[in-house]
């Protein structure tokens, strides 16, 4: 029990585990994560960037054939989180047929001619699927973090939580899904 009496930690939504393999200068990592503030120091060229690089390509953002380990087949990424119920990625998950229960395993893989393949949970998905899980996962701060601000989806992002908009938004994120879904299933329907 922790102090306070309760059996676990007031959230869990938070990266709990990093592991790398074959990706830039990195064989293999293995990184845990506690609860609270985890700092990465080192000094210039130790490779704190090359782990932030092989996080946001777990959360989806552009690979290249570059990043694969000199001699290596494919590099691969994959980031463990700690989900609550009722967590915004949920209604993501539930968009994609995916069910979480309380973990959600993001794994990343990039051949050496650059060929990326995206997982959740062991299913594949789109990287598109991995960015808007990404959005209510990690917020990356860096030297220049005042350009975000002018990022319009941090903006409605803002005001949606402000509003307590949150499963609304959530909704509407299904239905668009299945509308979507629904007219390629018309088109392909047309075009039989």
């Amino acid at each position: 029990d922790l102090p306070t009496g309760r059996s676990r930690p007031l959230a869990i939504e938070m990266l709990q585990s990093l592991r790398i393999r074959n990706l830039a200068l990195i064989e293999a990592v293995d990184m845990r994560f506690e609860p609270g503030l985890n700092v990465l120091t080192g000094e210039t060229g130790a490779g704190k960037s090359i782990l932030l690089d092989a996080l946001a390509f777990a959360l989806g953002w552009r690979g290249r054939a570059g990043m694969v380990r000199p001699g290596a087949e494919r590099g691969e990424v994959e980031a463990v989180f700690g989900l609550d119920p009722g967590h915004a990625a949920e209604a993501v998950l539930e968009a994609a047929g995916i069910t979480a229960e309380g973990e959600l395993i993001l794994r990343r893989t990039v051949s050496a001619d650059g060929r990326a393949t995206a997982f959740v949970n062991d299913r594949r998905v789109a990287a598109e699927t991995l960015r808007m899980l990404a959005d209510g996962l990690v917020e990356i701060h860096g030297q220049h973090d005042e350009r975000g601000l002018l990022d319009p989806r941090g903006h409605r992002m803002l005001l949606d939580a402000f509003a307590g908009a949150e499963g609304l938004v959530a909704e509407v994120r299904t239905a668009w899904s299945a509308l979507r879904a629904a007219e390629a299933a018309l088109a392909a329907a047309q075009d039989a």
